[in-house]
């Protein structure tokens, strides 16, 4: 098997406005360190167009309505005071779910191993019925009530390593027993939740890390608190929420890490997936807006998934 990577040009026409962090300049990034002879095996599938049904296990029909009557028919509109939409909001966001799903299906039916998800709007600060910090749709928790509702996989589970807490999908999970969520994030910053005690429980762990913090206090963090909590989970699949903007390069906030980092916690992550679900991980771009920063990082992160399918 293979490491299959999501992608779309659609996402590329979600325009956010000059001078947006979130901006289809980190897709071309992307684009451009995957284009590297090393990742000549990738298996390149487009994005489908996502489905309502599996938007409305997380966001109600009103909620979705909402979102898609804000998109404005020419010019700029916004969701949330950060969450700026355009003409091609609506097919970029659609694309960015049916990646998400389309990457469950193909790894739930043992097409591919693991994939990853070149995508944006990202989604893990939307709740199931607000916008807000760039994300529209929860891309994540839909990916994995898909994962449930279709294939059977009961017991799902997101971690996000992203410098800023998934809020959204911690409302998803919050009070479902089977549904792990898991985030390191720098605290305090941006949307303000994910202290340690934060929903606090069997299924929800937070580990906030001092600004400052480097690859050190990181895999410390994951090593003494998330991955244990995750493999006493067991989860079916493993859902990442890969959000690059906890690098040292990053502008918007002010964690150490580097590529070495991101390397080494997909290989962890890879490591429980292969002892409680065959190996099972989707992973969704979140964050990560020093575009150099964000390329070399990202190519850590899906050379190792690629070399998990080798093994």
């Amino acid at each position: 098997m293979t490491t299959a990577v999501y992608i779309h040009n659609a996402c590329l026409r979600h325009d956010t406005g000059p001078g947006h962090p979130e901006n289809s300049n980190r897709l071309r990034a992307i684009m451009e360190a995957l284009s590297d002879e090393t990742f000549v095996d990738l298996a390149h599938r487009e994005a489908p167009m996502g489905r309502e049904e599996d938007i409305y296990r997380v966001h109600p029909e009103a909620y979705v309505n909402k979102i898609l009557s804000t998109i404005p028919s020419a010019g700029y509109a916004r969701a949330d005071a950060d969450t700026v939409v355009s003409p091609g909001s609506r097919e970029a966001a659609f694309r960015a779910v049916g990646a998400a799903t389309a990457a469950v299906d193909a790894v739930a039916a043992g097409e591919v191993e693991n994939a990853f998800c070149a995508i944006r709007p990202p989604g893990h600060h939307a709740e199931p019925s607000r916008a807000m910090g760039f994300c529209l749709f929860s891309n994540a928790a839909i990916a994995a009530l898909r994962a449930r509702a279709v294939h059977g996989l009961r017991r799902v589970a997101v971690v996000d390593f992203d410098v800023h807490h998934g809020n959204g999908t911690q409302a998803v999970a919050q009070g479902d027993a089977d549904f792990f969520f898991a985030s390191s994030h720098q605290w305090p910053l941006y949307p303000g939740t994910g202290g340690q005690d934060d929903g606090a429980g069997a299924n929800i762990v937070n580990v906030p890390l001092d600004p400052g913090s480097d690859g050190t206090v990181f895999r410390a963090a994951w090593q003494r608190r998330i991955l244990p909590a995750l493999e006493l989970f067991r989860p079916d699949i493993l859902i990442i929420s890969a959000g690059f903007d906890a690098h040292r390069d990053d502008p918007l906030a002010g964690l150490e890490l580097e590529e070495a980092d991101y390397a080494w916690v997909t290989a962890a992550l890879c490591d429980v997936a292969d002892t409680c679900c065959k190996g099972r991980v989707v992973s969704l771009l979140e964050g990560g807006y020093n575009l150099a920063a964000l390329g070399r990082s990202v190519a850590a992160h899906v050379k190792v998934l690629m070399e998990r399918t080798r093994g």
